[in-house]
């Protein structure tokens, strides 16, 4: 180190030009890299979709369900299988343990579908298999287009536009919401059929039979090779029409005579509007690692120019822009990473003078800089997590260099050259700064390796912390004594001031001037009580702790933001109701909702099963309206009064997909008993006063025909399942007999055999006849109809059959205050034997984060610890650090409760953690001018006052500098030095003010304790030595 430090100082030029250069290459990197809010992480979550046309639920559980199941329950690493079957599909989950390969993950999904495809029905459609990203969950942007044109004009532009931005690199898909697919319907007429004697099953297989492709090979006549080609596939539904279908002596009886042909829309599908007026929507979704800032604008891009070339009528709106909010946040954390930035050097400034003030400030922006060269190298993103990271560090980054700029000006006012003055201060104070960042570092490291979604999202935090600090190690030991040497100066000293100086090296401590006086003086007479000022000091954090317990806040899992967006969902008690009945509810929903005076946009989109779907409410910003929260608590009251609708309000979370707070699980494997459990789950639940918006995901009722064949009767006639079904489903959905491409399209459309709308009702599957061999025969002979109860979806967790009740929490509720109410009722409630609860939900993430925190922060100190003994060689001087880093915790607390907050999990916890190793920076200075003095032969008490009264101001300057850094968060502001406006209580502040508190908190305490607490921990073993000694 003393080797690098004085080639650095030999070669000025060389070391300018490598701090050009990381300036240079830190700013490019810094403009060019991806911004985006929330990290975009990868999910270690598949999702499994495989389809099967018209099989029931009961049968989708136990044909396409189990079978994956057994498979995929053996690869490793999986934390959790859950699995729906439903009408026509199942669908499958599996989130894996974080941390494992997901490319290796995704190739043992793809191997155990495979096998399990050999045990699926036949006819079932390939098993799709996709890796759920944060990229993937939510679109960046959300184009609405509305107009007036037919809605097949306007399908086909939206299906257009979409072809067009999926075919650029920065976007991942586009869903077409309000998109119903197209079909064609070959209409046929019953009593034509009779007529010319023909039966249904006379044309049914016409279709796939006439429209194939026929391979018709080569043939090589001795003169030349010529392909040879029969073209049997359709292209228009004219094809369709002239298809013969029977010969009547010389006439020719094609499809015409018999059927019409109708270019529509398949049932069901779904509406979208934007503000009350129909729409189709395109979902935008950004690749993972790509600028969502530049993604946004391409789209916007691609859509305009779309615009110019469709009809003037079309009009386009957007919603859910995420690029307004990231730039938005982006803005703001910059303004007050700049903000605390001025602070600091402002503080510097008037402590050690424009110049050294200038020195130490070149450690932010190196430190940036080189942290943001780092991230970019490493192919990751500039987010919310990094930017925060930054301004935790803007304190911490200048505490190196205002130790070796504070020396270095202390050694030019006793008369030493400057360049000597920095060599001396950089080599005196290396190994300190050295030990103080490991420190720091160590208590970072450990972060990196947090478990879980929450892990994968918050490890951007010790990866820029690290980054940058280290970056802070170079520059405080390399660059700044090298500039320093070359522009430094000392600042003129007033007479008090060199008297201080004086007065602390050499002369009379209790003659030492101001405030620095005032200190020696309090701590000559602490050293004097040192046991006392000990057990003061832990009864006062004692007192802290139970003052927290019985009037704080209590503990909350994640930080409560406000938002711009609030989601409404609208279910239905009844699976039963037609696409067109669920869209004429949500319209009166949507009409209370669009005289919400704080609404922008309004965004609603009908859904499928028992939901009847979700209207998404995009509101003015938050500076012109109230909190979201009370928004959506009025919209709750509003829409309260819709019997037999179950309405959740919730306002859109920012962060690690969380879920519902509160989400229990019911484990049960008869359905009756599951389904009577959840009612009783749901009246414990209404009956807490905390708990809102309940909905679980339980079958929902409601009735189904059934048409049960007798196998024997039907065997008489010669008939079977199969056939008398495919007859049955021209009275229903129809039959889809093939597809075709038409040529202003690039999708196929179906093509599907079905009976007039008029002959479509359950009297006509009555009047259905069969072909059989015995002629032809009405399928009543051997089946039966009759109604039954619907089950319209099966849920599995790990291979048991559940239903989850989840919940919101009420304003200021917190759910560590509820659940012992929760379980004790639980415990109480009258189930049979078979049925299990597990309480899942932010309950199992905060006990995941809690134990991982617990046990980095017991990691961080032992690793710490080592640090320290190599650095003292002195176990005690460890353990007093060690203490002091315990007891700082006290202030944390004192912090929250003063500031009326309450200690959240993730953010305290990391705020706790990082504390640890702020703090033992100036005990490591105070210890190591200490341990120099001792060296020197001075007595311990003399040495610790020495101490003190020398490394007083760098010990308030680097503890002022770092809460200083912190404040503009603490206080939830944001300074806009561009536009000149000062805001208070937005939601980017929001985010991070529970970590800010803690730490700043955290650290003003500590550093009494250091200043205090420190040197009469010292002066006991000091004074145990000295008699040692003269003995």
């Amino acid at each position: 180190m003393r080797s690098l430090i004085a080639a650095s100082l030999m070669r000025t030029r060389t070391v300018m030009m490598l701090l050009a250069l990381i300036l240079v290459t830190g700013l490019a990197s810094y403009l060019t890299i991806p911004k985006e809010s929330s990290p975009d992480i990868t999910i270690p979550v598949i999702y499994i979709s495989v389809s099967h046309e018209g099989i029931s639920p009961e049968d989708a559980e136990r044909l396409l369900v189990l079978p994956l199941e057994n498979e995929l329950r053996a690869i490793e690493g999986v934390k959790e299988l859950k699995a729906t079957a439903s009408q026509s599909h199942a669908s499958i989950t599996l989130e894996f343990i974080a941390g494992l390969d997901t490319d290796e993950v995704l190739a043992d999904v793809r191997d155990k579908v495979n096998l399990a495809k050999s045990k699926l029905p036949q006819d079932t459609d390939e098993p799709i298999i996709n890796q759920i990203s944060f990229a993937s969950m939510e679109p960046v942007i959300t184009a609405v287009l509305s107009g007036n044109l037919p809605e097949r004009a306007l399908v086909k532009i939206a299906r257009e536009l979409r072809d067009e931005l999926e075919s650029r690199k920065q976007i991942l898909e586009v869903d077409i919401a309000g998109d119903r697919e197209e079909v064609v319907d070959v209409i046929i007429n019953p009593l034509k059929l009779e007529s010319y004697g023909l039966v249904p099953a006379d044309v049914i297989n016409l279709v796939s039979q006439n429209n194939q492709l026929v391979a018709a090979g080569n043939l090589d006549n001795g003169k030349g090779r010529f392909s040879v080609k029969v073209p049997a596939v359709y292209k228009t539904a004219a094809d369709i029409l002239s298809q013969p279908v029977k010969a009547d002596g010389d006439r020719v009886i094609t499809f015409g005579d018999i059927a019409s042909v109708l270019s529509t829309f398949k049932d069901g599908g779904g509406y979208a509007r934007m503000n009350g007026k129909n729409s189709i929507a395109l979902e935008i979704k950004k690749r993972p690692g790509e600028n969502i800032i530049e993604t946004v604008g391409l789209a916007k891009a691609i859509i305009t120019e779309g615009q110019k070339l469709s009809p003037k009528t079309l009009n386009v709106d957007y919603v859910g822009d995420q690029s307004e909010d990231v730039m938005g946040m982006v803005n703001d954390l910059q303004n007050s990473v700049l903000a605390a930035i001025i602070l600091v050097v402002t503080v510097i400034v008037g402590a050690l003078g424009f110049r050294s003030a200038v020195l130490a400030a070149i450690a932010i922006p190196g430190s940036f800089l080189t942290g943001i060269l780092i991230i970019a190298m490493m192919g990751l993103t500039i987010n919310m997590v990094v930017l925060i990271s930054l301004m935790m560090a803007v304190g911490m980054l200048v505490d190196g260099a205002i130790v070796v700029t504070e020396y270095a000006d202390r050694k030019m006012s006793e008369g030493v050259a400057r360049k000597q003055a920095y060599q001396e201060a950089s080599l005196r104070m290396a190994w300190p700064i050295i030990a103080s960042t490991a420190t720091t570092l160590a208590a970072f490291f450990p972060l990196m390796f947090w478990p879980g979604i929450m892990g994968e999202m918050m490890t951007y935090l010790p990866l820029t912390l690290i980054a940058t600090l280290s970056a802070s190690l170079v520059m405080a030991l390399i660059f700044i004594p090298t500039i320093g040497s070359l522009i430094g100066k000392p600042r003129k000293l007033s007479e008090l001031e060199k008297r201080s100086i004086t007065e602390a090296e050499t002369g009379d401590l209790q003659n030492v001037p101001g405030w620095a006086g005032v200190y020696i003086r309090t701590l000559s007479k602490a050293i004097q009580h040192p046991l006392k000022i000990l057990f003061s000091g832990m009864a006062m954090v004692t007192v802290i702790y139970f003052a927290f317990i019985s009037f704080g806040k209590g503990f909350e899992f994640f930080p409560d933001v406000d938002t711009n967006n609030i989601m409404v969902k609208v279910r239905v008690n009844s699976s039963n109701l037609s696409i067109d009945e669920k869209d004429e509810i949500l319209r009166k929903v949507e009409a209370i909702l669009l005289r919400q005076p704080e609404l922008k946009t309004l965004y609603a989109r009908t859904g499928d099963n028992q939901e009847v779907g979700t209207i998404r409410l995009n509101m003015v910003d938050w500076k012109y309206r109230r909190k979201a929260a009370l928004v959506a608590e009025e919209i709750n009251q509003k829409l309260s009064h819709f019997a037999g609708l179950d309405i959740t309000v919730e306002r859109r979370k920012d962060g690690p997909p969380q879920g519902k707070p509160l989400e229990l699980v019911i484990s049960a494997n008869d359905l009756d008993v599951l389904h009577e459990t959840v009612g009783k789950v749901r009246s414990v639940l209404a009956g807490i006063d905390g708990f809102t918006n309940l909905e679980d995901d339980g079958p929902t009722p409601g009735y189904e025909w059934r048409i049960d064949v007798d196998r024997a009767g039907a065997a008489r006639y010669g008939a079977d399942v199969s056939s008398a079904g495919g007859l049955v489903r021209l009275v229903t959905s129809g039959l889809t007999v093939g597809s075709y491409r038409p040529d202003d399209s690039s999708d196929e459309v179906d093509i599907r055999i079905r009976f007039p709308e008029s002959d479509r009702h359950l009297e006509s599957i009555d009047q259905l006849r069969l072909m059989t061999q015995s002629g032809l025969v009405p399928i009543n002979n051997f089946t039966t109809r009759e109604i039954a109860p619907k089950v319209d979806s099966i849920k599995h967790l790990d291979g048991k059959r559940t239903v989850s009740v989840g919940a919101n929490l009420a304003e200021g509720a917190l759910l560590n205050d509820l659940l012992p109410e929760l379980k004790a009722k639980l415990d109480t409630l009258e189930v049979p034997q078979e049925v299990s609860f597990t309480i899942k939900g932010q309950n199992e993430d905060q006990q995941e984060s809690s134990q991982f925190l617990i046990k980095a922060f017991a990691i961080a100190l032992f690793v710490m610890a080592m640090i320290l003994v190599t650095q003292f060689n002195s176990f005690y001087q460890a353990f007093l650090i060690m203490s002091a880093v315990v007891l700082s915790t006290g202030g944390v607390l004192l912090g929250l409760l003063v500031a009326g907050k309450p200690f959240g999990i993730v953010m305290c916890g990391i705020g706790v953690i990082s504390l640890a190793g702020i703090v033992v920076n100036n005990n490591i200075v105070l210890i190591d001018t200490y341990n120099l003095l001792r060296k020197q032969g001075m007595k311990a008490e003399e040495a610790i006052l020495r101490t003190g009264a020398q490394r007083l101001r760098p010990v308030m300057l680097t503890t002022i500098t770092t809460i200083l850094g912190l404040m503009p968060m603490v206080l939830s502001t944001n300074i806009d030095l561009f536009n000149h406006r000062l805001e208070i209580g937005g939601p980017t502040a929001q985010w991070w003010n529970q970590l800010s508190t803690s730490i700043a908190g955290g650290l003003a305490f500590a550093t009494l304790l250091t200043l205090v607490l420190t040197p009469c921990l010292l002066v006991i073993a000091g004074r145990r030595q000295d008699r040692k000694m003269a003995e």
